[in-house]
């Protein structure tokens, strides 16, 4: 899951905990003065209703459609407007990393062969419009979110990827018959049918996604759906203003007696985007903002006064994201199409100098695998070791020789404009990289654009010679499948809005990667993540860089705060609220 779209043992915290509180609370207390409280507990429990929660983001969202989204905290906080098959649990600690019935009455009934997975829906749930809601209306959101790619750009594809043969869909809005889909089946209004192409294991985690959430088809409107979205969760839209923000008020058509996942306690969700990340910060630390929309932490500059300070301590939470910052390399830009110049930038960088560029410790370690230690699956080992992780000068070199790039070459590295950590360890892998001969210009671009319109768009990184991208990813669920598919498997390769940045198509790790998920043996699906991640790191065009912590804040009004193990390490909306 990017953290654009970002735990502890198996956790991959995704960020769902922000939302079950509003006024009152504890006191305003954070607890008994020690920090990382909120990994596992629920700090500031309240169970008043009331208040506003705040919310900023330094620059938004790819999109709050729940059907054209992958960002992590978009996926948490969808949540509240957006009921989906099945859910993580919103509690604290590994509990978080449950999955339980939304939408559904249980979890999903799995054929033999894992092939068909069988969901009933909860009679009741209702649009915002009063319209009840049914399984054609969760068969339609998928239609629209998986086989519509010139209009829903940004979601996964795992639906498309997985659903038995469908080869001649073209999407809900070129393909006008009324059947749609035929892998899968809605033989009555609270029954939905899933045949997949092959076994799947991991069905009933593909089934918390936003794409789940059910749409209206008379409702749709494409790309332009974000505008007027329609709610089944507790929360509706008031307004919506894009590049701006958004408020959310209260879903009168939502009813407690069909949903056992939310508390539903403060009144508004007010959210502001293209904020200042230096605003955002000293508004946290004022207690004029509840929450980072965002969910990646403080910036270096804000850390110094975190850390430095008793009582600001108190506050925070150095949670595990359960994810990787790594740099990719395309394979389809010069010379980067040469696995001797891949090479020779795993050699030259200075991963300890990227570490503390972009804030020391408290941001995490230095990694040498694509999965993270918190995944399941997880191989320690390091193809390209360097003493120190320091980079080494004079295996760069070589490599650039068999390369036949002795003197070295130039080449451009993207990172996000709104993320200075991630600006800050593109600076230091550029200062690395001089030392060699590689001279590396750095353009950045807005999060919200960042995979939509520049580096998860492959004709534009092929047309101005994009070699390097800055990336950061969490699984998009707690295994080792759910971390890797979506950036190294072929399929995954899409027009815009692609995570497979290095454009990676090898058949035997596509194969390798099927082959696994089928595979009902709980013991060697685990081992099979840890060999295809020793195969990418082979072909040497994935540069981990580091294992990921953030370092989050939680003000004084903020309520029933709890670090959600399943959204990226987060603070988990559907718990939080305000005292204010």
């Amino acid at each position: 899951m990017n953290t654009r779209k970002v735990t502890s043992a198996l956790a991959l915290c995704l960020a769902m905990a922000l939302g079950v509180s509003a006024c009152g609370g504890s006191g305003g207390s954070s607890g008994s003065g020690k920090k990382d409280q909120a990994l596992t507990s629920i700090v500031n429990a309240s169970s008043k209703k009331g208040g506003t929660v705040t919310a900023d983001h330094s620059t938004g969202p790819d999109s709050l459609d729940p059907g054209n989204t992958y960002y992590g905290w978009v996926q948490d906080f969808s949540r509240l407007y957006a009921r989906t098959l099945l859910t993580f649990k919103p509690a604290a600690g590994k509990a978080g990393l449950t999955v339980v019935p939304d939408l559904a009455t249980g979890l999903g009934t799995s054929s033999p062969d894992a092939k068909t997975w069988t969901y009933h829906l909860r009679t009741g749930v209702k649009f915002q419009d009063g319209t009840p809601v049914t399984s054609k209306d969760v068969k339609y959101a998928i239609e629209r979110s998986n086989f519509a790619p010139d209009v829903m750009s940004n979601g996964p594809v795992y639906f498309k990827s997985y659903l038995a043969d469908d080869s001649k869909y073209q999407g809900p809005y070129k393909d006008k018959s009324p059947n749609g889909l035929s892998s899968i089946e809605t033989p009555d209004n609270q029954t939905i049918v899933f045949h997949l192409a092959q076994p799947f294991a991991d069905f009933d985690y593909l089934a918390t996604f936003s794409q789940t959430a059910p749409v209206e088809q008379s409702k749709d409107t494409g790309a332009t759906y974000v505008q007027h979205i329609q709610s089944t969760g507790p929360y509706k839209f008031s307004s919506y203003s894009e590049g701006k923000g958004a408020t959310l008020v209260r879903n009168p058509e939502w009813s407690k007696a069909t949903d056992p996942i939310r508390t539903a306690l403060p009144d508004k969700y007010v959210l502001k985007f293209n904020v200042n990340q230096k605003t955002i910060d000293n508004d946290l630390l004022s207690d004029n903002l509840t929450v980072d929309l965002q969910g990646t932490g403080v910036e270096a500059e804000t850390q110094s006064k975190i850390l430095g300070n008793k009582n600001r301590l108190a506050h925070t939470d150095d949670s595990i994201a359960g994810a990787t910052s790594y740099m990719a390399l395309n394979l389809h830009v010069k010379p980067f199409d040469n696995i001797n110049c891949r090479k020779a930038v795993q050699y030259a960088v200075n991963k300890t100098s990227v570490v503390n560029a972009e804030g020391g410790a408290v941001k995490g370690d230095v990694a040498s695998t694509l999965l993270p230690p918190s995944v399941n699956g997880y191989t320690k080992f390091d193809e390209y070791p360097t003493a120190g992780n320091n980079g080494d000068v004079a295996k760069a070199k070589a490599a650039l020789a068999a390369c036949g790039k002795p003197s070295g070459f130039t080449t451009t590295l993207t990172a996000r404009s709104d993320r200075q950590p991630e600006i800050d360890g593109a600076t230091a892998i550029q200062a690395a990289l001089k030392k060699v001969g590689i001279t590396v210009n750095i353009k950045t671009f807005p999060s919200d654009k960042y995979f939509s319109n520049y580096a998860g768009v492959p004709d534009y990184v092929h047309s101005h010679g994009v070699g390097m991208m800055m990336m950061a990813w969490g699984a998009d669920w707690p295994t080792g499948y759910g971390f890797l598919d979506q950036i190294v498997d072929g399929s995954a390769i899409k027009p815009s809005g692609g995570n497979n940045l290095m454009e990676l198509n090898d058949p035997k790790i596509n194969q390798a990667l099927s082959s696994a998920i089928s595979n009902t043996d709980t013991a060697a699906r685990t081992k099979a993540w840890g060999d295809i991640d020793k195969m990418v790191m082979a072909n040497a065009s994935v540069v981990p860089l580091i294992y990921r912590k953030n370092l989050l804040y939680r003000p004084d009004s903020a309520t029933n705060v709890t670090v959600t193990q399943a959204y990226l390490g987060m603070y988990d909306f559907l718990l939080m609220g305000s005292s204010k």
